[in-house]
């Protein structure tokens, strides 16, 4: 499947989660059995159409395996495990995070993904986007210097992601925030230049370039 998407989008390099090229975004997690959390989440009906984000799914954070992930991976921190699923084949926008973010492929599904230091300003030129393909049941870390949004599917059936993140994360900031790319509590956030609903709903205009869409057949 990844030598397809590959072949498919020459304008942008993709590569496995696998590959030494992951490294400064992020890296694989191994030894953890994720396969109640794919029968929790395969039981969750997919969107009519587009995206949706639910920070905080009570049945996935009943599962044995998130106390293992709040000790591992943030140090006993309160945790909260969402899903993030759907359909999405574009790029639209990054986000970057305080802290790492962890990720569960339910599906395979290709992350596009850019780094902090790579913004000039508030601006981010999307040539420096890189995708990457993540296997079903793999766990990653997503470090809290690398952008990342909604993954893309590289299939018609969509794509369904859960995302463990500290408690809060996400959630309506208490305050006016003064800093332009805070969005939400410990979310800082830009979209595509052209992608007028997230602009209209407050996110700074702050990718320029192309605006990826994913090809996978």
């Amino acid at each position: 499947m990844l030598e397809i998407i590959k072949k498919l989008n020459p304008n942008i390099s993709i590569y496995s989660v696998n590959d030494k090229d992951f490294l400064p975004y992020g890296r694989v997690l191994d030894g953890y059995d994720v396969s109640e959390m794919i029968y929790e989440c395969e039981k969750i009906k997919m969107p009519e159409v587009g995206s949706r984000y639910e920070s905080s799914v009570p049945a996935l954070e009943r599962l044995n395996i998130a106390k293992k992930l709040k000790n591992d991976c943030f140090g006993e921190l309160d945790i909260q495990i969402g899903l993030c699923w759907g359909y999405n084949k574009l790029l639209n926008g990054l986000e970057y995070h305080k802290s790492s973010e962890i990720n569960i492929a339910i599906t395979p599904m290709l992350l596009l993904l850019g780094k902090v230091y790579e913004m000039d300003g508030f601006k981010f030129n999307s040539r420096n986007i890189k995708g990457f393909f993540v296997e079903k049941g793999q766990v990653i870390e997503i470090y809290g210097t690398s952008l990342h949004f909604c993954p893309c599917q590289v299939n018609e059936d969509g794509f369904s992601s859960v995302v463990v993140l500290h408690k809060g994360t996400n959630e309506l900031l208490d305050n006016k925030a003064r800093e332009p790319l805070l969005y939400k509590k410990n979310k800082w956030l830009i979209c595509h230049e052209k992608n007028s609903e997230l602009i209209e709903k407050g996110v700074y205009p702050g990718i320029y370039g192309e605006n990826f869409e994913i090809r996978y057949k």
